[in-house]
């Protein structure tokens, strides 16, 4: 299934919810490091609601060693700099979708790394603020499992 990478999450009730969303979508968590929490932290478990044991979660000293200890997956990273809408493309079972720390986005970096093509964004109305990182998540999670037909899934 695919693989869910949150670089530098900051906050942990987005993480929990994120993990809730893994858990029930076979989804694979990859945190990379730093932070901006401990796993054991309360806020977390609470809204992660103890799914962590349902869910595969794992962290990462840095996105390249996340990629390389997943064979080097297609990367699709979420973005409001995004330039193509996240509906586009077709989805494989095996790719990844990252997202950036809540209060700054990912790097410019990580994003020109990439091809514009997997640099997506969600549709918005002008000149609003970005969505919640878990309700990202959990958009871009759907649309690339109901591609696959919700494979899995009950």
């Amino acid at each position: 299934m695919f693989h869910l990478i949150l670089y530098q999450p900051e906050i942990p009730p987005n993480t929990g919810n994120v993990i809730r969303l893994c858990a029930n979508t076979g989804v694979g968590l990859h945190l990379i490091q730093p932070l901006g929490f401990d796993l054991e932290e309360k806020k977390l478990r609470r809204a992660g609601l103890d799914y962590r044991e349902f869910a595969s979660v794992r962290t990462h000293a840095s996105l390249e060693d996340c990629l390389e200890s997943l064979g080097q997956p297609r990367v699709f990273a979420l973005s409001t700099r995004g330039t193509t809408r996240h509906d586009v493309p077709r989805y494989d079972k095996d790719d990844a979708f990252l997202l950036g720390p809540e209060t700054r986005g990912l790097p410019q970096r990580v994003l020109d790394a990439l091809p514009a093509e997997q640099c997506l964004r969600l549709p918005m109305r002008p000149d609003n603020r970005s969505l919640n990182l878990s309700n990202t998540a959990a958009i871009i999670v759907y649309e690339a499992w109901r591609q696959l037909g919700f494979e899995g899934g009950g």
